[in-house]
């Protein structure tokens, strides 16, 4: 892979193609859990492999009266290829340079992802959220440093949006917080039979911050959203 942060954008199209349809939109929950698999460390080929599997059982059925609908389908079949992955000793790439060898994004490229997300947290017009926004200007006053060590601007970004959900939990009615957790059962009810217990639970905190941000209007700022 050229670019260690393409990481979704990869599995988003690797699905779409597999599935045979290049227009399926993936829902919050598919994105729950390809955040779960990142945040796990289990390696993009690995995650390829595993749907490559799973749509090749599915093709094998008799009967396929259902198309697939949800990457949650290939969670069994993830799961085994991240055990053979970690058996074989294969491990997260680490985010250093483009296939060049240089920058994987240009500076401007990046001041403008981190400028912009610090000028939406603005946009909402709420105190509580000031200090993430001034931490991001803070930022691009290092950035031609941290340019050549993505990884360390990577943890920085990860640290404050963690903050700003935090944030954002603590403005978040029971009844909002009720409201997501019955939307994210519905999603979840004919998947939980393929997952563990800890998958599920892992799940369930990407999905429940990924709705805080998005009910809030709020960026994500991890540069694995960048593009």
């Amino acid at each position: 892979m050229d670019n260690y942060f393409n990481y979704f954008t990869e599995i988003e199209e690797h699905f779409q193609r597999a599935r045979g349809t290049s227009l399926f939109l993936l829902s919050p929950l598919d994105w729950a859990l390809i955040e779960a698999w990142k945040q796990t460390g289990i390696p993009l080929e690995a995650v390829l492999r595993g749907i490559d599997a799973a749509f090749e059982k599915w093709r094998a059925k008799k009967s396929r009266a259902r198309m697939v609908n949800s990457i949650a389908y290939c969670t069994q079949a993830v799961m085994v290829e991240a055990q053979r992955a970690a058996d074989a000793g294969e491990q997260t790439a680490k985010p250093e340079s483009g296939s060049g060898g240089g920058p994987a994004f240009p500076e401007a490229e990046l001041r403008g992802y981190i400028a912009g997300n610090a000028s939406a947290i603005r946009e909402r017009g709420v105190a509580e959220f000031e200090p993430v926004a001034a931490a991001l200007d803070a930022l691009l006053d290092q950035l031609p440093a941290l340019q050549g060590n993505l990884e360390e601007l990577e943890q920085h970004l990860s640290v404050l949006e963690q903050k700003l959900i935090a944030l954002g939990r603590a403005r978040q009615s029971g009844e909002e917080a009720l409201a997501v957790r019955k939307e994210l059962d519905n999603h979840l009810r004919p998947y939980r039979g393929k997952m563990t217990a800890p998958q599920i639970a892992m799940l369930e905190v990407q999905f429940m911050d990924r709705a805080i941000l998005e009910a809030g209007g709020l960026p994500r700022l991890s540069l694995f959203y960048l593009r």
